[in-house]
């Protein structure tokens, strides 16, 4: 019998930003975030959204980018683009995170959003671009499911 692993994020919400931009965390985040004893995280843009991750998991991510090369350009472009953008973001009172105003704007959000689990983290989208990534996605699922099955899953 297989055990699920509640520190992990999964399935799909949507949700509303308000007026400031504060996002209300899904209780089942929430409750991934609780467990792993995270009272803000990080928050960067990659690949046409947002991305978040507790901040014990970020700083494994840090500590995997300080081996990249300084001196190579494509390391320092990623560097650029996916450290740089980072914030982090704590918590209100109410479970809500203030989206800072630059990375709402990179990922095109709105007022409507989804978020996305993917275990480790999870994705802010506008919903519009959502749309878009999930039905190329639905396109190519074949190819995508075969390349993986190359992996041994």
């Amino acid at each position: 019998m297989v055990v699920l692993e509640k520190s992990y994020f999964r399935g799909q919400s949507v949700a509303r930003l308000d007026a400031k931009g504060r996002l209300r965390i899904p209780a089942k985040f929430r409750e991934v975030l609780q467990h792993r004893q995270s009272d803000s995280v990080i928050i960067t843009w990659l690949d046409k959204c947002l991305v978040v991750y507790p901040i014990d998991y970020w700083q494994q991510i840090e500590a995997k980018v300080l081996g990249l090369s300084q001196i190579q350009p494509q390391h320092r472009a990623f560097v650029r683009q996916f450290i740089s953008g980072a914030e982090e973001c704590p918590f209100d009172g109410q479970g809500r995170v203030l989206i800072p105003p630059l990375l709402r704007e990179k990922a095109q959000l709105g007022q409507e959003v989804l978020l996305a689990g993917l275990l480790t983290n999870f994705e802010i989208w506008n919903k519009g671009a959502w749309d878009q990534q999930n039905d190329w996605g639905r396109e190519h699922f074949r190819e995508i499911a075969l390349d993986i099955a190359h992996t041994g899953f």
